[in-house]
């Protein structure tokens, strides 16, 4: 039998043993630990002694009862008192670790821009839009029919060849031009169309001036009577609107199957104005983009009336117009994303 002596031995020594390690306490999470292990309901030392009450006489049950009660409220307190000096310490410390010296200069953080190509996109596209242009993308692996026959490219032509073409089998490969758009259009639109197909295109060709992968834009209009001026007219107020308003246009006669008649098209040199330069080579144009009058075999080969309706379509490597808008000399600076270029570039 234990009698009330004994208890209040046991409580003064659970104190002393509380304090000894309330002192010791690093921090919130450790005195809450401590806490529990004195007043947890089934493993607390505090509540375990309440587990003794059997031993206790009948008559001294009541008192044993209520020291053992006065002790947890004691040891609750002393926690409650310990716990807020310790969170008030940890916040002074957070506070510390968190200041922010307002005298000091700011980090400069660096403005991010879209990549040129991207850029340069956007404003083609923007820029034809404006003519009432539409967008459509294709898929970049086509068939053979779509990338060359359907554009008029006879069977012997070097284009075929595989030095120059990236075949996945006899029949699909990664087109070679966005033009392969304009007949997925024609076959299923019918005039009046105007349509621009930007996208990637892949071709067997690495030097400064050229990448195995780059990107192409095609224009097309198809309606009743468009001739060469309409094209040299939409493509004036193209150069105008990426050069500068001083900038013109030249047409030199040229060869694609799928137009009748072909041109390059040149532009005056926006940087020396036309006298020769070193950007133009000393002829004052340079060269921008091929085009033509929409050869009547491949209008007929998408079921349009050629007798009835006429068109023109373009085509320009966006690369290109980039490198030279920006004055960047070699194609794979595009590619590479070196900041040192880009930081350069802010449209």
């Amino acid at each position: 039998m234990k009698d009330l002596s004994e208890l209040q031995s046991q409580i003064e020594s659970l104190k002393a043993e509380i304090r000894e390690h309330a002192e010791k306490a690093a921090n919130s999470k450790g005195l809450y630990e401590l806490k529990k292990s004195f007043l947890d309901s089934k493993q607390g030392k505090l509540s375990a002694l309440m587990k003794e009450m059997a031993q206790v006489p009948a008559e001294q049950k009541a008192n044993f009862g209520k020291a053992v009660n006065e002790a947890k409220q004691w040891a609750l307190g002393f926690f409650e008192d310990i716990d807020s000096k310790l969170k008030e310490k940890e916040m002074k410390l957070r506070y510390e670790s968190e200041k922010i010296d307002i005298s000091m200069p700011a980090k400069m953080q660096k403005k991010g821009n879209l990549h040129p190509i991207t850029t340069v996109r956007n404003q083609l596209i923007d820029i034809f839009a404006g003519m009432g242009f539409s967008v459509y993308e294709g898929s970049e692996i086509e068939n053979d029919y779509y990338n060359f026959t359907a554009l008029n490219t006879p069977q012997d032509h070097p284009a075929r060849d595989m030095q120059d073409t990236f075949y996945l089998s006899p029949e699909f490969l990664l087109r070679t031009q966005t033009s392969s758009g304009q007949i997925h259009v024609m076959e299923n639109t019918k005039p009046p169309i105007k349509i621009l197909s930007p996208g990637k295109v892949f071709r067997s060709d690495d030097d400064a001036t050229h990448s195995p992968m780059f990107t192409q834009m095609e224009g097309l209009v198809v309606d009743e009577g468009i001739t060469l001026s309409d094209l040299k007219g939409s493509l004036d107020t193209f150069v105008k609107k990426v050069f500068g308003d001083e900038t013109t246009t030249r047409l030199r006669p040229s060869y694609f199957p799928f137009t009748e008649p072909s041109v390059e098209v040149d532009v005056s040199c926006f940087e020396c104005g036309g006298k020769g330069c070193r950007l133009c080579k000393g002829t004052g144009w340079i060269e921008i983009l091929g085009a033509g009058v929409v050869n009547k075999k491949v209008l007929e080969n998408c079921g349009i009336d050629s007798s009835k309706y006429s068109g023109f379509a373009f085509g320009l490597g966006i690369e290109r117009i980039a490198m030279l808008k920006y004055g960047i000399n070699n194609i794979k600076m595009l590619f590479e994303s070196d900041l040192r270029v880009l930081d350069q570039i802010d449209d």
